[in-house]
């Protein structure tokens, strides 16, 4: 697994990355957030050697990237999609990684094969598109099988299909018992293919928790009630201990603190009619936001309004 420990990285007076302490387990998806700015990108390339850590240690499978003598068998990362010599043809480029650990050539064959791009393997990458780049990018991280995949930004550029298939291929790779940690922006995405996330804000944890925990944690759940009496119903409510807030619609009410069958007991004894009532669960976006509010280094104006 991935051990990250007391990890700090400061650029001149600038603190990128402050003190942080997590792990990432295997068999299961690891989800990697964080606002533009707090500290992600920097945080992997410690990973993996590419930056040297100010303070703290990282650690896979139980010692640093760089004592590992062939990498591509313990880590496959992605962190760059154009990482690439443009004039190479997608095979040449994945031979040549191969021959650097000690892997046969057929291993590209058949990770060609895996990601779909045994079709192109002769053609130069500097022709390939960013979606080709990114399925070319996995088709690199494994080479060695590894029992680590550090991917960062994988589905940028991949179209719907390609975005379920990189989910399934996480998914199953991490099903297998390897350790995947994943970086995204895309929270509709991240909620469908990780399990546990890591939040962090400003360079420091914001929370480790599965992805569920995380979501009911932002306290942003309720239950929708639509009443053509709201009015009447936002008192008893409020006075049973609810919280409630009225909704656009003014028939609508959004609770929490009270459950649905609490809510609607507390309507029959009253008898005030209820045409809506249902759980509601927080997007992981609603939950990102809510959690990096009052962490951003970059805040744009609302949307409509003039700066």
């Amino acid at each position: 697994m991935i051990e990250v420990r007391q990890l700090s990285k400061r650029y001149g007076q600038h603190l990128v990355v402050d003190g942080l302490d997590f792990d990432v387990r295997p068999g299961r998806v690891t989800g990697f957030l964080g606002p533009n700015g707090a500290g992600k990108s920097t945080t992997m390339r410690m990973m993996l050697g590419l930056d040297r850590p100010s303070a703290g240690s990282v650690s896979i499978n139980g010692r640093p990237y760089a004592r590992w003598r062939r990498p591509l068998h313990e880590v496959g990362a992605v962190l760059e999609v154009r990482a690439m010599h443009g004039g190479r043809s997608a095979y040449n480029h994945l031979l040549c990684l191969a021959q650097s650990n000690g892997l046969p050539s057929r291993r590209v064959h058949e990770v060609l094969e895996l990601v779909g791009l045994e079709s192109v393997a002769r053609r130069r990458t500097k022709g390939f598109s960013l979606g080709m780049s990114q399925r070319l990018g996995i088709a690199a991280a494994m080479l060695g099988d590894p029992p680590v995949l550090l991917l960062d930004e994988p589905v940028n550029g991949l179209d719907p299909e390609g975005i379920v298939w990189v989910r399934q291929f996480l998914r199953a790779r991490a099903a297998e018992g390897r350790t995947v940690l994943l970086s995204s922006h895309l929270m509709s995405e991240m909620a469908l293919t990780a399990d546990h996330l890591i939040v962090i804000a400003q360079g420091r944890l914001v929370v480790e928790a599965s992805t569920a925990e995380v979501i009911r944690r932002s306290g942003l759940d309720h239950v929708l009630v639509r009443s053509p009496q709201a009015g009447r119903l936002h008192r008893l409510l409020a006075e049973a201990g609810g919280t409630v807030r009225d909704g656009d619609d003014p028939a609508e009410l959004h609770v929490s603190g009270l459950t649905s069958a609490a809510i609607g007991d507390i309507a029959a004894a009253h008898r005030v009619t209820v045409h809506e009532l249902g759980p509601r669960q927080a997007s992981l976006e609603a939950a990102f936001l809510e959690l990096t509010r009052d962490r951003l280094d970059f805040r744009a104006h609302p949307a409509g309004e003039v700066a």
